[in-house]
């Protein structure tokens, strides 16, 4: 008899943990980047083509709501720059994100909204291809703030589809050259589709 209760709270306990919802996910997400045009003083625009890039986000629960996550983003772009100097200076751009957030959520059946917020860096590394037709400019990083919201749809309960806009707010770049100095800040609208899986 002991044997068998035991054996029953065993499966008891077994059965608890494996219906416990995972704790941790990781997402790969396809991102646009689009920027305005930024005036600056002395005659000083800058300016950005629409990019398409890759996400690849890691997320912690700490609670049922509450979850910490890290970013890394990747895409190449093309910054364009106006003075009186130099009218018609672009500067390819390889644009990395590496950014960390606390993100709450809730949960309505299969739809989870959530929102973040948190800060990280933004590293814009010039190319120098035929796209670029200034030399001599250097990377360039910036700390900044980022903030989105979304919502993510359970179709198993190891997968989800991932829908969200993303937002950072920094100063612009300027590559080295005191030109394109804009003393501006910039919000790059960064929308985003993508696949989670938790574990």
């Amino acid at each position: 008899m002991k044997k068998t209760m035991l054996l029953g709270v065993l499966m008891l306990l077994a059965a608890r943990t494996y219906a416990q919802e995972s704790r941790q996910d990781v997402s790969l997400s396809g991102t646009g980047i689009f920027g305005p045009t930024i005036h600056g003083p002395a005659g000083v625009y800058q300016s950005m083509t629409g990019a398409v890039g890759a996400l690849l986000s890691y997320r912690y629960m700490l609670t049922p709501r509450s979850a910490l996550e890290i970013n890394y983003s990747f895409a190449q772009d093309q910054q364009k720059y106006h003075t009186d100097f130099e009218p018609y200076a672009r500067v390819h751009s390889r644009q990395q994100e590496v950014t960390g957030a606390y993100v709450y959520s809730m949960t309505f059946k299969r739809f989870n909204p959530f929102a973040e917020v948190g800060v990280g860096t933004m590293i814009f590394t010039p190319v120098l291809d035929n796209k670029t037709n200034l030399l001599g400019t250097k990377s360039t990083k910036d700390i900044g703030g980022i903030a989105g919201a979304g919502l993510a749809y359970e179709i198993s309960p190891s997968f989800d589809i991932r829908v969200e806009y993303r937002g950072f707010l920094g100063k612009t770049p300027s590559f080295g050259e005191t030109n394109f100095v804009t003393s501006r800040y910039e919000w790059m609208s960064m929308p985003t589709v993508g696949v989670a899986y938790h574990f």
